[in-house]
């Protein structure tokens, strides 16, 4: 394609293609053509304009197809708007030539086509330039419609738009006539062409005012009937054309002589309601003059869309001027009979009202104007309420006015609960403030006549209540006092009963609940209605209804509440049926009509409240409880036998009752386990069968569920895909077959409490959800049945669509398959087998007679159900049978039915058994598809041939490989020749690609020239996909290239493909925008910088007049925004994910910008676009009084598209949460880097560095001004995130220094921030969970030490005490609660906690640094409250201990102090956050102040009292329980703080507590710690403990232990301290350095600090060890503790060729061996070894010795002293014994001969004097024979040393003095004598002591000191010595005359220096010292 990037079209390589390849070249051309053509000058484009004139021309006649056509077309306008416009009329004259051409073959139609879309570019591009040829053009395309097809009609209304939209005015002779032909096919039969004209007539709207001043409402009647039989495309564009068109009326002025209707806002709205209502100008004129009509849904539809984008088209500023008059029109239109003729009417009504309010409301207008919009809905109620009640006091009611108040009642009690939900917390305004409470004008529905409004009212209670919270417990209080007044008033009743379930549905969307005590006084109340329902036949049926109702809802608050309940539960079941059948029948025979609907609807309601218990409380549903259930379910079963005749006998107004009561019956058997009704099978098949099979059922009623039953990738053939669009809500009433869209409270009441989600309320109709009941058990219970009956349901089947015709026989066929593909699914989920081969027959039978229905929808369930059938058979034989039929079927088959069904059957059996399953049938299946899917003749068989193809190809893996390239060469040519108003087909053919580039996966990334091809294949199909008109296409189109950036990042032009995805989030399409959405998230996660630049050209190269999709805030600003315009979750969820990619990747680099968004976001606490609330409609009715006015109301209307694109709506509460959440992520990023948490080194770094790097701690204020923002925002879920973020300020910056002011930290200028934004949290109404988490806040604020004073740090400790006395004076029976007994718990807990908290700080600082005496610290400050937060403390524990037991344990009656026994699963997990720091709390407070203390009491926690002994056991008890925990369930900072208190509880006196065995059990802790933790600090704590234990068990016990494992303190001692030692050391342990695991890791040694504390903690616990045993456990461990000690001095030394210092811990090692080997380790109290000692002694020096010689042996210095010290506590046995004697001095010997260093030398030195001093003469002697020669030569040669070390010399000098005090008398002469001698070497005299060297000088200062020394110590020895040998007593004096002659020489110059600075001294002394000044 290389041949194809050149300015001019390479014919001669075209010719040279194969024909399927031409096409592909010249699209790749002309796509290069387009983009090249913008870059040249226009000199050059002159220059060979004439030949790509003739080229480009020369192409419109060559067939081309949509893409080619429309780029010849684009091709040829920039040619002539950059070149020479002379060829241009040449070039229409060409274009009219060939649309004047008759020929009317399909072959010549391309080239028709081709001409219009080349006219229409080149119009809509040159504009005026095209001069008069206009006329001609425009009259020759509007003759051409005439005889053309729906392809030549579609372009020719875009090109007539296009002609419209470039001449403008110039045009206006000829937009009469396009209008004309524009509105004749806006009602054409061709949907595309109804879209594109009615392009065409939006156009022109602005250029000719003639059809504003004529022919408005003519327009509106034709679009009213455009809409009739309208696709989803057509409704979006016909309604915004009306929208536009009555936009426009409004801007209409009155002028003189003009004929112009003016309009106003009242008229423009009637003309939009006449066509709601089909009774307008609209209408046709028979319906005229019958008066009612049926009304036509997609009438209704369409102008349900066309008042949305009216709405939406006006703008915000505009709906909140008119906010009352538009929704008073809004909900007035329910108020219309003609909306409301029927049930069902009236239900789609109502969703398109409520749509047209939530969508304009919610959708936009920011928090404020949702207030006022509550406002005036409250108003709308209220005034409907006036209504009813002035008609009340009438004597008979009209039922029009009751029928139309309830359905405006509906539509706003529904629209204020959205808004109120919407709002959330933020709405408690609307309900505090007298003048705008809304709960009032909503709880008066609750009276209203119509049971529609009631459940509205209450349904919008509930949404009030999960608003605001704080109201629940007091409206459902309100509500029960009102049932409690009103009993004798049915409506009245019915009512409050619906608020009361519906609040108690709310419970659980509240995490603060309601208080326990309510749940049961409702169930009480319910009760009694229920007792009291025979008491008046006139209240028994709402009694009845209501009671079963509300014990229903009860279920929903879970088994703490209904377990007490349940006994009454069961026996009103009980009572409620019929106990025997002998009762049954004797009901049947006494009961009239009135009785049977009473009994039944209490039965329904009886079987409703059973459905809720199963579903909610399923963990009462034991064994017995189920027995007992299916006690009434029996009776329920007989009776609906029998309901036939019952209905037949007292009429049909109980089909509807016997209906709810098989609802009821068969939604408890499908949450009920199978087995427990496995005897009721064969009858409960009859009557599932019977129900979805229709046979007592006259009306022809499908199921709902087929839709969901088929497979998610079958949307693009069902058209599911408008699920996916933001009108879901309102198309979903015209899908065939489906009762979507429907739901009504008014059809099941119990959806008050029982629906999960919170926006749609409403239950299907009642005969569809009875059809889906039965549907979903009957799958439930088919793959447990026999084979026989199997085949006989079957059977059953086949014959109950045969007998049926016509629509009936189609929803029976609806039914059946919904039905058999319930069953398939759960076969396969149950890995269960369909059954015999008769069964699978039968089922294939059935299913293949579905492929070839009339039906889309059945044929796909067939096609989904063949599918499913592979999973539920194992026979392949069978699958390559199906598979063989189909073939035979497609190739014999001619029609589209059976070609489409069969088609997607192969696509479903390949999805389902897979590529790998399959591959023998693949070949055959792809070469059919590939043929049916270039059937253009038929674009159906197409869609479903292509999605069939895409299903193999994604579901094929490898095995597909083969058929890639034949597969995309198909889709490149269809989408190549394929028209646009086919989208389906596109659709399918992009699903087909996606599938290819997976199958492709990373080849693409390859370099040969197939994949080459497939990749630029690939790319060019995206690009055509791309520019297609169809939204669905283009989201297919960015979903290719996401796929393809995964494989080939490299080849995807980002600079294009970001631009077109931000263009994307503004478009009016869901799938479109969560595809752009999709793809952002992906490229956000690797190039987040790329995609932020390429944003930012958009923001760049917009024009000021038109809108920008990226504002200044760049791609990130408009992500934030559009979190407040969506509510599709997933797309919400991508775009947080996109934010919080790009924040990781940039914020670091530009925090500015970011602190500027979420700055942006939180501070807008108004909204931007809110007005002053005026009436635009008055504006508009007294325009006319000046003209002044109508200036201003030109500048009003203008804005609609000037100023309201640029207004934005502020930020809503979620959005602001998540933008705080995106500051806590941007500070924990920015956590790893020090500049950003340290304020001199980021100041120090921006000064330097030019390159605009920001850091974090320089925007603290921001930091701590978002916080506070949040924190006292009025958004609970905000305030949480608030104080979130201030804590984590807190602990970051709390310890980072202000260089300005030394000693400060930087956080103390905003200590008043932090005290204003705690302030808020600890008010009375703040919900408890804010209040916790302002608790903790404050906590870590006073411990974080920024408060250097007392007095600033009152301010929050105030807080804190108020909360604690607020704790103290709140008494569990004596406060009225708002929330449950949880939330209580939660907040007083937190309350407590911060207390511990704050108090163990306070005490570390006390022992770290006292404070003196008069000064106040943090201590004092908590002092006055100790005693009473103690007491308080030990009841958590007390509490958290009784929470920990199982559940088989009872707990006691009343509960804990902060729990109730309901309260028990709800709070555990508070007490799991709080009971850590209260254990070490008061551990340190009890140990300060004795056990025994007597503390504070109270009603509160007064039963925590305990004992002395108590208390220690209750503290140790809770700490043990937590340490042997699994690792999961504590976390590292508990098991450190249990630690902690365990150290404390052992430090604190309590030695006689501590028993043995809890000493034990202390120890195996600790042991498994070791074992399973790896966090140093727990390490080291856990070394603490063992000391600690160790000192307190050798003060309190007696030397007895044995040391017998399992019972010996001792031993559990060693096993700590070896998994201590192993753990520092591995190499200690030989299994585990022979093991894989020790081999492949990196970790032989742990910091060297800490392994070198853990070894001498570990090793002073073995000096005690042997203390703590008897003898024989001494004669057991000594050996074990020898060994520990010496593998600890073997593995910890460095290797013997360093001369690396000796470790402490090896030095300490040394102390403890030598300690080990005295005798008292040994014997006790002796003072000698025994002989097994001594062997021992013997053999571990031995084993010292060796372990020297091994390769990697000890270190030189390490053996050295270590014979030193072992010198002096070696007995003198094993240092004199030969062999030890002699391994001895071998090894020191070769060591000093080896000794590089002076360090080792040193050491040898040090070490003989040790052995020569040995108290043992035969030791000592021993060792002076062997080690004094050493010395004596070392001495001599000294003056041969290099360098000299002195004090080495000194060291052996004084080594060799000392033997001479160990010679004999008679020997002591002659050692002298050697000594002096050997001194004497170093002695000069006058003659050469001035050219000795320094070193020989030094030597002379060593020697002569030596003498000195032998003559002061040995006089009479000296004197011998020195007058037996003159020379010796000559070289002395000598000596000692030089030496003198030096000192008195050296002193005399002393004094002379002394003199001189004497004299230098100045005369006038300074009185200051200036010395230190600089």
């Amino acid at each position: 394609m290389e041949l194809a990037h050149n300015l001019t079209l390479n014919e001669e390589v075209v010719k040279g293609l194969p024909d399927h390849k031409k096409d592909i070249f010249i699209f790749e051309w002309l796509q290069f053509l387009e983009k090249v053509l913008t870059a040249l000058n226009r000199a050059d484009v002159k220059e060979r304009q004439k030949t790509l004139t003739n080229q480009l021309t020369a192409l419109l006649t060559k067939s081309p197809g949509p893409p080619t056509r429309c780029l010849i077309a684009e091709c040829l306008a920039t040619l002539f708007s950059i070149g020479d416009t002379s060829p241009l009329f040449s070039t229409i004259d060409i274009c009219n030539d060939i649309i004047k051409n008759r020929d009317d073959s399909p072959s010549y139609l391309p080239n028709r086509l081709a001409a219009i879309t080349t006219i229409g570019v080149l119009y809509e591009k040159l504009g005026r330039m095209v001069g008069r040829s206009y006329e001609e053009t425009v009259s020759l395309l509007i003759r051409s419609l005439k005889n053309a097809e729906s392809q030549g009609r579609y372009e020719v209304m875009k090109t007539l738009q296009r002609i419209v939209t470039g001449l403008g005015s110039a045009g206006k002779n000829v937009h009469k006539e396009i209008y004309k032909s524009a509105l004749k096919h806006l009602v054409d039969s061709n949907m595309s062409v109804r879209s594109s004209a009615s392009k065409c007539v939006k156009a022109l709207i602005p250029e000719s005012q003639a059809i504003l001043h004529t022919d408005v409402e003519t327009i509106v009647s034709t679009c009213i009937r455009a809409f009739d039989s309208s696709n989803y495309d057509v409704r979006c564009h016909v309604a915004q054309l009306l929208a536009y068109l009555l936009a426009e009326c409004l801007k209409v002025k009155s002028r003189t002589g003009s004929k112009a209707k003016i309009y106003d806002v009242k008229e423009v709205l009637g003309l939009l309601a006449s066509g709601f209502v089909k009774a307008g100008k609209g209408s046709s004129a028979v319906e005229m003059v019958r008066g009612a009509s049926a009304i036509n849904r997609e009438i209704r539809v369409g102008v349900t869309h066309a008042y949305n984008e009216f709405i939406k088209l006006m703008g915000a500023q505009w709906l909140e001027r008119n906010m009352t008059l538009v929704l008073e029109h809004i909900v007035t239109l329910a108020a219309n009979p003609r909306t409301t003729q029927t049930h069902i009417d009236a239900v789609y009504a109502r969703k398109c009202i409520i749509f047209i309010m939530a969508t304009s409301v919610q959708g936009m207008l920011g928090e404020k104007a949702q207030v006022n919009a509550a406002k005036e809905l409250s108003k709308v109620i209220g005034k409907q309420m006036g209504v009813m009640s002035a008609e009340s006091h009438t004597d008979s009611p009209q039922q029009s006015v009751i029928t139309a108040t309830q359905h405006v009642l509906v539509c706003s009690l529904q629209e204020l609960g959205g808004i109120v939900q919407s709002l959330g917390t933020t709405a408690t305004q609307l309900t505090t403030e007298s003048n705008s409470d809304i709960v009032k004008p909503v709880m008066s529905v609750l009276t209203h006549p119509s049971s529609a409004a009631r459940l509205a009212a209450a349904w919008c209670l509930r949404s009030i209540a999960i608003a605001v919270p704080a109201l629940l417990t007091p409206l459902l209080e309100r509500n029960m006092e009102q049932l409690d007044k009103m009993k004798s008033n049915g409506d009245a009743l019915s009512g409050f009963s619906f608020a009361i379930s519906a609040l108690l549905g709310a419970v659980s969307k509240c995490p603060l609940g309601i208080p326990y005590s309510i749940g049961k006084k409702v169930f009480n109340q319910a009760e009694e209605l229920l007792r009291s329902a025979s008491q008046s036949s006139r209240l028994s049926l709402p009694r009845i209804q209501s009671g079963w109702l509300i014990i229903g809802a009860v279920m929903t608050l879970g088994p703490s509440v209904v377990k007490p309940c349940l006994p009454t539960l069961l026996q009103l079941w009980k009572n409620t049926f019929p106990r025997t059948v002998k009762e049954l029948e004797a009901e049947n025979s006494k009961g009239d009509a009135f009785t049977w609907q009473v009994a039944l609807d209490g039965r329904a309601g009886a079987l409703g409240s059973i459905h809720s218990f199963v579903t909610r409380c399923g963990d009462l549903l034991n064994a017995e409880t189920t027995k007992r259930i299916l006690v009434p379910l029996e009776y329920a079963f007989i009776l609906l036998q029998k309901m036939p005749l019952i209905v037949k006998e007292h009429g049909a107004h109980l089909k509807a009752c016997a209906a709810m009561l098989r609802l009821r019956l068969y939604d408890i058997l499908c949450g009920l386990p199978p087995h427990s009704y496995e005897g009721a099978y064969k009858h409960l098949f009859r009557e599932l069968v019977a129900e979805f099979t229709l046979t007592e059922n006259p009306a022809n009623t499908t199921t709902s569920l087929l839709r969901d039953m088929c497979h998610i990738d079958d949307s693009v053939i069902l058209g599911a895909w408008l699920q996916e669009t933001d009108h879901k809500d309102i198309e979903d009433q015209l899908q065939p077959n489906s009762a979507s869209g429907s739901g009504a409270l008014e059809h099941d009441p119990t959806y008050l409490y029982s629906v999960s989600n919170n926006i749609d309320p409403g239950a299907l109709p009642l005969g569809v959800s009875v059809i889906d009941s039965s549907v979903r058990l009957y799958g439930k219970l088919f793959p447990r049945v026999s084979d026989k009956h199997k085949q006989q349901m079957l059977q059953h089947f086949k014959d109950c669509i045969k007998q049926a015709k016509a629509a009936r026989q189609q929803a029976i066929q609806i039914n059946i398959f919904t039905a058999v593909l319930c069953a398939l699914k759960y076969c396969a989920e149950e890995k269960r087998q369909l059954g015999s081969a008769v069964v699978r027959n039968a089922a294939l039978t059935l299913i293949m007679d579905m492929l070839a229905s009339s039906s889309p929808l059945l044929r796909c369930a067939a096609g989904e159900a063949l599918g499913r059938m592979t999973q539920c058979c194992e026979d392949n034989k069978f699958v390559a049978d199906m598979v063989q039929k189909s073939f035979e079927k497609l190739q014999s088959a001619r029609d589209v039915v059976s070609r489409t069904g069969h088609s997607l059957a192969l696509g479903c059996l390949h999805r389902y058994v897979g590529g790998m399953s399959s591959g023998q049938h693949l070949s055959s299946s792809v070469s059919i598809l590939l043929a049916l899917s270039k059937d253009h003749a038929a674009p159906v068989v197409q869609v479903w041939a292509l999605h069939a193809l895409g299903l193999i190809a994604d579901s094929g893996g490898p095995m597909f490989r083969t058929y890639v390239d034949a597969t995309l060469t198909l889709v490149l040519n269809s989408l190549l020749t394929v028209p646009p108003s086919n989208t389906d087909v596109h659709q399918c053919l992009g699903k087909c690609l996606a599938a290819l580039i997976t199958n492709l996966g990373p080849e693409l990334q390859g370099t040969s020239s197939v994949i080459s091809d497939a990749r630029l294949s690939c790319l060019i199909s995206c690009a055509i996909m791309t520019d297609h008109p169809d939204s669905l296409v283009q989201a297919q189109a960015i979903s290719c290239l996401q796929q393809l950036h995964l494989f080939a990042p490299r080849h995807v032009n980002l600079s294009s493909l970001v631009p077109r995805l931000c263009t994307s989030l503004t478009s009016p399409h869901l799938l479109l925008r969560r595809s752009s959405v999709a793809c952002l998230r992906q490229l956000a996660q690797k190039e987040a910088n790329e995609i932020s630049d390429y944003a930012r050209t958009l923001y760049k190269a917009a024009n000021e007049d038109e809108q920008q999709v990226i504002s200044e805030s760049g791609l990130e600003g408009a992500l934030f925004g559009l979190l407040d315009r969506e509510s599709d979750s997933q797309l919400k969820k991508d775009v947080k994910d996109t934010l919080m990619s790009m924040l990781q990747s940039l914020a670091g680099a530009n925090l500015s910008h970011w602190f500027q968004l979420v700055r942006n976001v939180l501070s807008a606490a108004t909204d931007l676009a809110s007005g002053d609330g005026k009436d635009l409609s008055t504006t508009i009715e007294d325009e006319d009084e000046d003209e002044e006015n109508e200036e201003d109301d030109d500048e009003q209307f203008k804005g609609v598209k000037e100023k309201e694109v640029k207004s934005h709506l502020a930020p809503k509460w979620p959005t602001r949460v998540f933008a705080v959440t995106c500051m806590m992520k941007l500070m924990q990023e920015c956590k790893d880097n020090r500049a950003h948490l340290d304020l001199a080194l980021a100041r120090e770094l921006k000064a330097k560095k030019d390159n605009g790097q920001d850091y974090l701690v320089l925007h603290l204020s921001e930091l701590v001004r978002v916080a506070f923002i949040a924190a006292t925002s009025d958004s609970d879920k905000l305030r949480l995130g608030g104080l979130e973020l201030l804590q984590d300020v807190i602990k970051t910056y709390s310890t980072v220094s202000e260089p300005e002011f030394p000693d400060h930290v930087v956080l103390e200028q905003y200590q008043a921030q932090v005290s204003a934004a705690l302030r808020p949290a600890f008010a009375v109404d703040t919900p408890s969970d804010v209040t916790a988490a302002a608790c903790e806040v404050c906590s870590t604020w006073i411990r974080s030490g920024v408060a250097r004073d007392l007095n600033d740090l009152r301010r929050v400790h105030q807080l804190l005490s108020f909360s604690l006395e607020k704790l103290k004076s709140d008494g569990r029976a004596n406060k009225q609660l708002i929330y449950s007994e949880m939330a209580g718990a939660m907040e007083k807990l937190a309350v407590l906690r911060a207390w511990a908290e704050v108090y163990i700080e306070a005490v570390s600082r006390e022992q770290k640094k006292p404070t003196p005496s008069g000064t106040e610290s943090l201590l004092d400050l908590v002092n006055p409250e100790l005693r009473s937060l103690a007491r308080l403390w030990i009841a958590i524990l007390r509490d958290h201990a009784l929470l920990s037991l199982s559940q088989e344990h009872q707990l006691p009656a009343e509960g804990g102090t902060f729990f109730t026994a309901e309260t028990r699963d709800a709070v555990k997990s508070h007490y799991r956050s709080v009971w850590s720091a209260c254990l070490h709390a008061a551990s340190l407070y009890l140990k300060q102040e004795g056990f025994g203390i007597r503390l504070n009491t109270d009603s509160l926690g007064s039963s925590a009292e305990l004992s002395e002994t108590d208390r220690f056991h209750l503290l140790l008890g809770v700490a043990m329980e937590a340490l042997c925990s699994r690792t999961s369930a504590q976390s590292d900072d508990t098991i450190i703080t249990c630690l902690k208190s365990v150290y404390t509880l052992l430090t604190s006196k309590r030695e006689s507590v501590v028993s043995p065995a809890i000493s034990r059990e202390i120890l195996a802790v600790l042991h498994r710690l070791m074992l399973t933790r790896d966090n140093s600090n727990i390490r080291t704590l856990s070394i603490n403990v063992l000391e600690q234990l160790v000192n307190t068990c050798r003060d309190s016990t007696t030397c007895c232990d044995d040391v017998t494992p399992g019972s010996s303190f001792v031993f559990s001692c060693l096993e700590v301290c070896l998994s201590i030692i192993v753990r520092h050391i591995p190499a200690i342990n030989s299994n585990l350095v022979t093991s894989s695991v020790y081999q492949t890791s990196s970790l032989k040694y742990t910091n060297q600090q800490e392994m070198t504390q853990a070894v001498c903690a570990v090793l002073n616990v073995i000096e005690q060890l042997p203390s703590l045993c008897s003898q024989n456990g001494r004669t057991s461990v000594m050996p074990i503790l020898l060994y520990l000690v010496i593998s600890i001095i073997k593995e910890v030394s460095p290797a013997n060729n360093t001369d690396a210092d000796v470790s402490p811990a090896v030095t300490k090692a040394l102390r403890t061996f030598a300690i080990l080997c005295k005798p008292g380790s040994f014997n006790g109290e002796e003072e000698k070894h025994t002989s097994q000692s001594l062997q021992l002694v013997l053999s571990a020096l031995v084993y010292l010795l060796e372990a020297y010689r091994e390769p990697r042996g000890l270190q030189p210095l390490v053996l050295l002293y270590a014979v030193a010290i072992l010198s002096h506590s070696c007995p003198a046995e094993v240092l004199a014994c030969e062999r030890i004697r002699e391994q001895v001095v071998s090894t020191v010997t070769s060591i000093w001969e080896k000794a590089g260093t002076s360090k080792v030398r040193k050491a040898f030195i040090q070490m003989c004097q040790t052995l020569f001093q040995h108290p043992d003469s035969i030791v000592s002697h021993c060792y002076i024979r062997s080690l004094g020669p050493l010395l004596c030569s070392h001495l001599l040669h000294a003056t041969s040393h290099q360098p000299l070390d002195l004090q080495e010399i000194s060291m052996a000098v004084t080594a060799v003095e000392v033997l001479v005090s160990l010679t004999p008398a008679e020997h002591s002469v002659s050692t002298v004598a050697l000594l002096c001698s050997l001194f004497s070497t170093y002695l000069l005299n006058t003659v050469n002591y001035d050219s000795a060297t320094p070193q020989a000088k030094q030597l002379f200062t060593v020697g002569l000191e030596a003498i000195k020394t032998l003559a002061s110590n040995h006089p009479q020895q000296f004197k011998v010595v020195t007058s037996s040998s003159p020379p010796l007593r000559s070289a002395i004096e000598q000596a000692f005359l030089l030496h003198q002659s030096n000192e008195a020489a050296a002193q005399k110059k002393a004094a002379e220096a002394s003199k001189q600075k004497q004299q230098a001294k100045p005369a006038i002394q300074l009185k200051m010292n200036f010395g230190n000044f600089t």
